[in-house]
């Protein structure tokens, strides 16, 4: 193993894990001001210049201005902080983003599957009233009043539930084809949602997986040089391969996909999009926000990566993510 010379860290430094850390700050805040703007009717940051919706435009400006100015303060201030400290930070929002989005496709599979099976059955109006069975068959509805609450919910058992919960899901995509086959071959009975409930859990286990597969080593790698490369050329290597190639594909997803109105996640997320099966799971437009979280947690995964890469560069340890579940 080639050994790294063991560095003073200075302004450089600082820099490099000032510039890693602002990214990661822009995605949230891009993601804020994309639902202030196409949801709320925010004029974006174009109009700074002048106009009515001048103040607004500053005011989104400046959302992306003083958290970056305040990380570059803060790295430049605390020189001496290790690599490993930041990377663990980013490595540990992953894992917060991932968990919460797992346990709201738990939870909204499970309920939205049972208000499926009531509503295809006719029972929703003996379960909830005339009303309400109507207002469950409006997607809008559905989503508002019953989806967002349960993400909400989901939210908050991801604080508190520490571990890597969506290899769990694996489990439930067997367990929901599993009731698929039963239900078929032995009651010869099968409704849409049943399908889609596969295919919600199945698109979230390969999209929520993809971060901690990246730090776990378990992505294909072309490898005719790699192995053989020295700890420290394979740190230059990541470290490079993170900022050129990882981090302009994620920002490249964000930024097509909610360029507009119209845009792939955007369009399907502002109109509660929903299947054409009639009688399925209302969760079409979830699954165009599942390329959103897959864009934000590969993201700051390739961030913690370059700053455990650049660790090695500089003669320090790199961090240690958990890769087992608690």
């Amino acid at each position: 193993m080639e050994e790294a010379d063991e560095k003073r860290p200075g302004n450089a430094d600082a820099l490099y894990r000032a510039f890693a850390l602002s990214l990661a700050a822009t995605t949230f805040v891009f993601l804020f001001n994309n639902y202030l703007v196409f949801w709320h009717g925010w004029p974006g940051v174009a109009p700074v210049l002048g106009g009515a919706a001048a103040f607004l435009g500053w005011l989104q400006l400046a959302g992306y201005v003083i958290p970056v100015a305040a990380i570059v303060v803060f790295a430049l201030r605390n020189r001496e902080r290790p690599f490993a400290s930041d990377a663990a930070l980013l490595y540990a929002v992953t894992a917060y983003v991932i968990a919460a989005a797992f346990w709201s496709t738990f939870f909204i599979g499970i309920v939205d599957g049972i208000i499926s099976f009531l509503r295809v059955e006719g029972l929703l109006p003996a379960v909830f009233g005339k009303k309400l069975a109507q207002q469950l068959g409006v997607s809008s509805f559905r989503g508002v009043y019953v989806h967002l609450p349960l993400m909400l919910a989901a939210a908050v058992v991801a604080y508190y539930r520490r571990g890597l919960d969506f290899i769990w899901l694996a489990l439930l995509v067997v367990v929901a084809e599993f009731q698929i086959v039963i239900a078929r071959f032995i009651f010869s009975y099968e409704q849409a949602f049943m399908g889609d409930l596969v295919r919600f859990w199945y698109a979230a286990l390969f999209l929520f997986a993809s971060a901690h597969t990246l730090v776990a080593g378990g992505h294909v790698r072309v490898d005719v040089l790699y192995t053989h490369f020295t700890d420290r050329r394979k740190a230059l290597v990541n470290a490079w391969g993170s900022i050129l190639l990882g981090v302009p594909l994620c920002w490249t997803i964000l930024a097509v996909g909610m360029a507009g109105k119209a845009s792939v996640i955007n369009s399907p997320l502002l109109y509660f999009e929903t299947s054409q099966s009639g009688y399925g799971l209302y969760v079409k437009y979830l699954m165009a926000g599942f390329l959103a979280v897959y864009a934000v947690s590969m993201m700051t995964q390739f961030l913690a990566y370059y700053l455990d890469a650049m660790a090695v560069l500089r003669g320090q340890s790199p961090s240690e993510p958990a890769h087992e579940p608690a």
